[in-house]
């Protein structure tokens, strides 16, 4: 294994897709295609959304990434917004991609009520963090988390908070000295089960 790290560059997009998707189990919640498509969905919103990036890639191959977007300096680049609205709108021709999609409007109306009860304002945000599980257990993701750490420090930015759930390793975020501060459980019916989770914010203070 020849781990490297480097920016992210748009060839990465494909490989950080499947990551997602695997990570996320959205082939739990629907068809092929339609897993396919949300994974797209939410990996170029999150593009949106930074200014910093460290993909780590075993022999070349992307393996893992984290993004940060320290909000005082973040300009999303045109071509993102547009790769992000052609992700949307192909999720959407789609009945299933529809109904799926409202799964994820909840889970972002229920960030958004996380970071109010806060109270906080953050001047940054941990935006998107994975690893692929096949690379898990071999200090990646700690990698990954101090290259973020190492840009706060740099950036001069003293606190920053993330979103997780029950769906994802969330201890992980504990043993790296972050605090949860709000909770939430919310119920989903998927494909006609219901489903308990519970959602999270976490901060960190430097």
């Amino acid at each position: 294994m020849q781990i490297t790290f480097r920016e992210y560059q748009k060839e990465d997009f494909g490989a950080l897709e499947k990551i997602i998707r695997k990570t996320w189990h959205y082939d739990d919640l629907c068809s092929p295609k339609t897993a396919q498509k949300l994974a797209k969905v939410f990996l170029s919103s999150c593009l949106t959304n930074y200014t910093f990036s460290c993909v780590a890639l075993d022999e070349g191959v992307p393996v893992g990434i984290i993004l940060v977007n320290n909000k005082a300096k973040h300009k999303c680049p045109l071509g993102l917004r547009v790769q992000q609205i052609k992700a949307i709108t192909s999720l959407y021709l789609s009945k299933e991609g529809r109904g799926v999609s409202k799964i994820f409007e909840n889970v972002s109306g229920i960030d958004k009520e996380l970071l109010q009860e806060c109270g906080i304002e953050y001047p940054a945000e941990l935006a998107l963090f994975a690893v692929d599980s096949s690379c898990r257990g071999k200090g990646i993701g700690k990698q990954l988390f101090q290259s973020a750490l190492d840009y706060m420090k740099q950036e001069q930015l003293y606190k920053f908070y993330l979103f997780t759930d029950t769906s994802c390793n969330y201890g992980f975020y504990e043993h790296q000295g972050m605090v949860r501060r709000k909770e939430k459980e919310h119920k989903f019916d998927i494909k006609g089960q219901t489903a308990k989770m519970n959602f999270f914010i976490y901060d960190y203070t430097r």
